[in-house]
């Protein structure tokens, strides 16, 4: 399998890079800066690609350069928010145009860029897929004030369906993960019973998120998971 993972150096992205890949896989990663240290074995081949789809024109043109020519997965993980975002000094009106504008670009313009150019790699793969990771932020009724980060992961869900239609044809399977609050402190490497005890149920372990993209990467090409909506247990929103 030959995987790509954008928004890759830290967090749910970092976890999908050291934790889907089997001995002989191939996984690319996309950030800005590649981390200092990853848990791979040597069995899987690591690339990496550095870039800052904050300026998707530059951004997307040097990630096509240098990604192989034939993918079979692309996990989207990339997404940036508000400064107060989350918390209860989040307000609308205090979001400066500037930030707006970055948001949109960033979550929004360089999405359909960057696919723009990579969907072509996958069509050549026996089951392509396309795994993009929402948020339960840009569900309807969400329950949140955060203007622009809720438009822009509603946004996705957008860009995933109407991917779906356009490329059904070749068999590409397009999925949108909507996740609640992720518990992105406690790595792989840290006991999932240690790590599901972080935020006493209001916060998903990577490692629930890794384990459900697991069984999709490991389903036939004749099915799915079109839409997967994962709260946390404790999440009164769900």
């Amino acid at each position: 399998m030959n995987l790509m993972v954008i928004g890759a150096s830290k967090g749910l992205g970092r976890a999908f890079v050291e934790g889907l890949c089997n001995p002989g896989d191939l996984v690319v990663g996309v950030s800005r800066q590649k981390p200092d240290t990853l848990e791979l074995p040597s069995s899987i081949e690591l690339r990496w690609i550095e870039a800052d789809l904050s300026k998707p024109l530059e951004a997307v043109t040097r990630i096509e350069q240098q990604s192989p020519e034939h993918l079979d997965v692309i996990i989207y993980n990339l997404g940036i928010w508000e400064d107060n975002a989350f918390t209860e000094s989040y307000q609308f009106l205090d979001d400066t145009d500037e930030s707006i504008t970055a948001m949109v670009t960033t979550n929004i313009t360089a999405t359909i860029l960057l696919l723009k150019r990579l969907i072509p790699r996958l069509l050549n793969s026996t089951s392509p897929r396309l795994i993009v990771t929402g948020s339960t932020s840009g569900l309807r009724q969400s329950g949140r004030p955060e203007v622009t980060f809720g438009a822009s992961k509603f946004a996705l869900t957008g860009i995933c369906d109407a991917l779906r239609e356009g490329f059904r044809n070749n068999g590409l399977a397009v999925s949108c993960l909507q996740l609640g609050y992720l518990n992105t402190e406690d790595a792989l490497s840290v006991p999932l019973t240690e790590a599901e005890m972080r935020g006493e149920g209001q916060l998903i372990p990577v490692h629930d998120v890794v384990n459900v993209v697991k069984t999709m990467l490991n389903m036939s090409s004749a099915s799915y998971v079109r839409e997967l909506t994962l709260p946390a247990i404790a999440d009164e929103r769900f």
